[in-house]
């Protein structure tokens, strides 16, 4: 990863991104982007969209390539007496996914520290939501309705402050730094800032290189991936074109045959598709041609912004491409070579795609 990447990787870590919030997110990544395209705007959905004209020297399909802004996050659904919070979560992940520790609360007017508690150890069954989770009272998965979100604000403060049901709550700033160690790098929400990068560095090969791809690509920073992709299905449905190609994490696992330090990751399918086996192969293909070591895969208990549009019928064709990751939906690891191996595979599929 070049200092560049890494700069920005961290940057937009600290930026808080949850879903129908991801202004913060989307800011990074339009001063980032407008050098390096033609045109650039944000859309209904809140999608930014960099539009890369294609050179028209010969004819090729248009393509939207998508990596999404929001994060893993949670919602208020009560405010309860003491300044203490009920959250719900917004997207798939559990407590023990982040952990219990501080968050930051994303109110109308201010934002504020909470911290995510499940209760003291310390306790008998007559604190039923801990004992439940103790290995000798039950041994059961912790639970959102288990855990609270403390404040220490009063009632009056948290209403001044514009926190109520539907205000997004995530995790604190201060657990998001980039974490480096050998060839890995580890955080919360790799997902999908890694691919936001790698989406940012191939334009960046594109322009510095002085290439344009045959037919126009728009570069889509979207919305609401985790609640259903909800940006890219707009994205799909209102732009040119009939291949939706996303870039986004994947499952670095035995079952998959795929290693945390192999190369980009082509799906052949997911839990929504079958993706376009003629892209699938051509990104395979250069993924060799180029020597990054790329592998296929078929993704299980997954989807993407790719094949939810090709689910909904708004996208005719659907591909992935995706960034191996140790402990997805968790604290993430990556190898340091994941993030330029991806960006060069889609710039190069971008200037030669498939049919």
């Amino acid at each position: 990863m070049t200092p560049a990447d890494r700069d920005l990787l961290q940057e937009l870590l600290y930026a808080y991104g949850p879903g129908g919030q991801e202004d913060d997110v989307r800011e990074i990544c339009r001063r980032e982007l407008a050098p390096l395209v033609d045109e650039l705007d944000v859309d209904a959905a809140g999608n930014l969209v960099g539009l890369v004209r294609g050179s028209g020297e010969r004819e090729a399909p248009v393509v939207r390539v998508m990596a999404h802004m929001d994060e893993l996050s949670m919602i208020v659904k009560r405010v309860l007496p003491g300044g203490v919070l009920q959250v719900s979560q917004l997207g798939t992940m559990y407590p023990a996914n982040f952990g219990l520790g501080p968050l930051t609360i994303l109110g109308d007017t201010e934002r504020l520290t909470g911290v995510l508690l499940l209760g003291s150890e310390h306790t008998t069954p007559e604190t039923s939501q801990v004992w439940q989770t103790k290995p000798d009272g039950g041994d059961r998965a912790m639970q959102w309705t288990d855990v609270r979100v403390f404040t220490g604000r009063s009632l009056d403060e948290l209403e001044k402050a514009g926190v109520h049901p539907g205000t997004r709550v995530c995790v604190h700033r201060n657990r998001r730094t980039l974490v480096e160690f050998g060839d890995y790098v580890g955080s919360y929400f790799l997902d999908d800032r890694a691919a936001l990068t790698a989406l940012i560095a191939a334009a960046r090969l594109l322009r510095e290189e002085g290439r344009r791809p045959p037919a126009d690509v728009h570069l889509v920073c979207t919305t609401g991936e985790e609640m259903g992709g909800i940006g890219a299905m707009w994205a799909s449905r209102t732009l040119p074109g009939e291949i939706t190609l996303a870039l986004d994490v994947g499952a670095a696992e035995e079952e998959y045959g795929v290693p945390a330090d192999s190369g980009p990751v082509i799906a052949y399918a997911d839990d929504a598709v079958v993706y376009d086996k003629a892209i699938a192969d051509r990104l395979l293909a250069l993924g060799h041609e180029l020597g990054l070591q790329p592998r296929a895969a078929v993704w299980d208990s997954y989807d993407s912004d790719a094949s939810q549009s090709r689910a909904a019928g708004q996208a005719a064709r659907a591909a992935l491409l995706s960034l191996p990751t140790l402990s997805t939906h968790g604290y993430e690891v990556q190898h340091t070579g994941t993030v330029p191996a991806c960006a060069r595979l889609l710039a190069e599929y971008l200037c030669r795609p498939a049919p």
